[in-house]
């Protein structure tokens, strides 16, 4: 009856926002259109970056890889480092929209290079036979640098914080999860285009054209995200949040031979709560919990007062500290579900360089777009979540999927893309050693596109359950904790390579003589193992806000 109640209640909250044109779904349109903006603008550049790099600025080809994943790192750092600044001092709309002006300066200096011509090197020439570049200047690599820092912090930066901002329009939880699907539907359409139709005039038209049209797209973006202001609900900062969490186990230790008590009112509250309203961290003395050490934290001892804060903590703080501590094991699933997707868009690159790239008479499939196929999948498969699988499954049983759910179909996808993987490779070795014949790019479509599905299901699962079971002071945070694991699992799945090129000669620098297909096997492995220690987290697990 209380969740029937309480749900009622967020509906004629939402509702009465909604009279009021503040927050709901008024808002959506501006956050969904700046969020399609800058993520066409920063996919337009980020897609075509390396073979900027080295046609116009005359850069070697392993240094121009440096470079950009120098870039892909910031990118993937920056949100994190944003989210703690939006949750601790500004709260999300002025972050984002900082970060959105940075994406625009960004990007006009990084137009800016292809349209001066003094801002970049001159073309190479050929001499007696041999090719001779001129290396870039200082002035020209500060320029570039310049442009590519700024575009990265702000892209980065605004991307996930608008997502928070979003959520933070909704109470309930289920328009929350309806609202994330359609964030990562528009992120992975707008990638799509960015990678297709941007692509296209920079390679057929001008670098200078498709650049400029990044610039706009990005300036659409902030004015629209201006003009829905006075439609935004506003989120208040709660402190640093981190640096509150981060006492709670401070605190601990230096009463770590204080005895708990089962009274409530040796306890230190928050404000001026009643002791019956919430956790009481007293009580779970009762029971054998492993996390009831922590306790300590707001345990009222002798010498302490609350301008000690590192010495007294709250209830509050420490109940938040808990939930932060049981989710770290569903963190350490969610890099390890990341960490064969990293690997399978770099090989599959690799594959896709030394197959047949022709469909049709007159159109090339190109190698470097081979990662379009996930993002395809993904938005179309997130349409299709949204509009018939989720109201099919509701209405056969009455509620939604959990976001441990759908998390967990997205493991299975990842698993049955990878056996896949490991066929098609098979097939295409023993083709190629029989018959010496290149098999079709296409059959790298499968492979792709399961894992695309895959992602439709565990991406808006993740961001949707990180966003509503970590501390309501993590908001911001936690929707940006989904681009710090794919970071931190991109990091791994390259550290993962270079130790099979040393332990194996499965990786070598022509494929065709390496066993591709081994390695893929050994990402089936680490899927399954990924997925039994997933399923175990799960059944551990308990819900604090269940959807």
């Amino acid at each position: 009856m209380d969740g029937r109640q309480s749900s009622h209640r967020e509906e004629e909250e939402e509702a009465a926002a909604q009279k009021n044109k503040a927050g709901g779904w008024t808002s959506f349109p501006f956050i969904i259109a700046t969020l399609a903006g800058i993520t066409l603008a920063s996919s337009g550049i980020g897609a075509n970056f390396i073979v900027y790099l080295i046609q116009e600025f005359n850069i070697k080809s392993i240094t121009a890889a440096q470079i950009a994943n120098v870039v892909n790192g910031t990118t993937n750092l920056i949100p994190f480092l944003a989210a703690i600044i939006a949750d601790s001092f500004f709260g999300s709309f002025p972050v984002a929209l900082l970060s959105s002006c940075f994406a625009f300066l960004g990007t006009v200096i990084f137009a800016l290079t292809a349209t001066i011509k003094s801002l970049r090197p001159g073309q190479c020439i050929i001499e007696n036979g041999s090719r001779l570049c001129q290396a870039p200047s200082g002035v020209q690599y500060g320029v570039l640098y310049l442009g590519t820092t700024l575009g990265a912090i702000g892209s980065g930066g605004a991307r996930f914080t608008i997502a928070a901002l979003g959520a933070n329009q909704f109470h309930n939880p289920h328009h929350q999860a309806i609202f994330f699907t359609w964030y990562l539907f528009t992120l992975y359409s707008a990638s799509a285009a960015g990678f297709t139709a941007i692509v296209y005039i920079q390679d057929n038209v001008s670098w200078v054209l498709g650049f400029w049209i990044c610039v706009m797209s990005n300036l659409i973006a902030v004015v629209v995200f201006l003009l829905g202001y006075r439609y935004y609900r506003p989120d208040i900062p709660q402190g640093s949040a981190l640096v509150a969490l981060a006492r709670v186990p401070v605190a601990s230790f230096l009463k770590w031979n204080s005895k708990l008590s089962s009274r409530t009112h040796d306890y230190y509250y928050h404000g001026d709560h009643h002791h019956d309203e919430i956790v009481v961290p007293a009580m779970e003395t009762q029971r054998k919990t492993l996390l009831r050490f922590f306790n300590r934290a707001a345990l009222i001892t002798d010498g302490d007062s609350i301008e000690k804060p590192w010495r007294l903590c709250t209830v509050e703080q420490v109940e938040d500290f808990k939930k932060v501590i049981r989710i770290l094991p569903l963190l350490a699933s969610s890099i390890f579900l990341s960490t064969p997707v990293g690997m399978l868009i770099s090989l599959s690159t690799l594959q896709a360089l030394v197959m047949d790239g022709q469909i049709g008479p007159h159109f090339k499939f190109p190698a470097g777009s081979i990662s379009i196929i996930i993002l395809i999948s993904t938005s179309i498969f997130l349409s299709i979540l949204d509009r018939v699988l989720w109201p099919l499954y509701k209405k056969l049983t009455g509620k939604a999927p959990t976001s441990l759910q759908r998390i967990g179909v997205g493991h299975v996808f990842n698993f049955v893309g990878m056996v896949v993987s490991a066929i098609v490779e098979s097939k295409r070795l023993k083709m190629l050693h029989d018959i010496n014949k290149s098999i079709s790019i296409l059959w790298l479509f499968p492979q792709l596109a399961l894992v695309g599905v895959g992602e439709a299901f565990h991406y808006p699962g993740q961001v949707a359950f990180y966003y509503q079971q970590l501390p309501e002071s993590l908001r911001s945070t936690s929707t940006a904790m989904i681009s710090l694991l794919i970071g931190i699992a991109f990091y791994i799945s390259t550290a993962l390579i270079d130790q099979v090129r040393k332990s194996t000669n499965w990786l070598q620098d022509d494929i065709n003589f390496g066993r591709v297909d081994n390695v893929y096997w050994m990402l089936v492995l680490i899927c399954g193992i990924n997925f039994v220690y997933y399923l175990i987290c799960t059944i551990c697990y308990k819900y604090h806000n269940k959807v």
